[in-house]
């Protein structure tokens, strides 16, 4: 059985003391640290580029889930790898290639994943499920933290779980990010999720730390 995993957004930390953030995440037992890198034309805002990320790399004690929302992301793999990724996860939607997108993360011996939109279907997944280590479901239209849970999200994790187990796929982690919150991260979970991005949903708590412990007795 697959480890549940919480990974904080970061896109919710205070940008001005990202070290101190850190900590405290990995203080409250945050297993993967999610890293939204946004081009503002796949959607609509503008992030960090890979000087940042190597700059959290630095500072971080547990592996970077790197979420590239970006249009053409094989143009900037190798700079992610680089710059210490253990994850890169890349949106079906941005790319006409995904195969050599998926071939060129795994050349860095890097985890690789594909993020489907809410509105896009299973089937655009179904002939690289084999080269996948994770499918990250969004369950908000990408772009920006604070938005609520579409609940339709749990449909496609369950016909996911279904597709994969019938592939003799299990290893392969399924993960979620939108509207994560303490009251409904059970369910989530039950539905088949393994890793769990939450934003607002930690550092919007009083004590961020506590609500990641709080999250992983529900899952666990």
């Amino acid at each position: 059985m697959k480890e549940k995993k919480i990974s904080p957004s970061l896109l919710s930390a205070d940008f001005a003391n990202l070290e101190r953030d850190i900590r405290m995440l990995e203080k409250g037992g945050a297993h993967l640290l999610h890293v939204d890198v946004m081009d503002g034309h796949f959607v609509p805002n503008l992030t960090i580029g890979p000087p940042v990320v190597a700059a959290i790399k630095k500072v971080s004690t547990v592996p970077l889930d790197v979420h590239l929302m970006i249009e053409n992301p094989g143009q900037y793999i190798d700079d992610y790898a680089k710059a210490g990724a253990a994850y890169i996860t890349v949106h079906v939607e941005a790319t006409h290639h995904l195969h050599r997108v998926l071939q060129q993360i795994k050349a860095h011996g890097i985890k690789a994943g594909v993020s489907l939109n809410p509105h896009t279907p299973l089937s655009t997944i179904e002939y690289v499920l084999q080269d996948l280590d994770m499918v990250l479901i969004m369950s908000v239209n990408p772009g920006f933290g604070g938005q609520s849970f579409i609940p339709q999200a749990l449909d496609k994790v369950r016909a996911l779980k279904k597709m994969l187990q019938d592939r003799n796929l299990n290893q392969v982690e399924i993960e979620i990010d939108g509207g994560i919150k303490l009251d409904n991260i059970k369910e989530v979970s039950e539905a088949g999720v393994d890793i769990f991005v939450s934003g607002s949903g930690i550092f919007g708590a009083p004590d961020p730390a506590a609500m990641i412990q709080r999250m992983i007795e529900e899952v666990g």
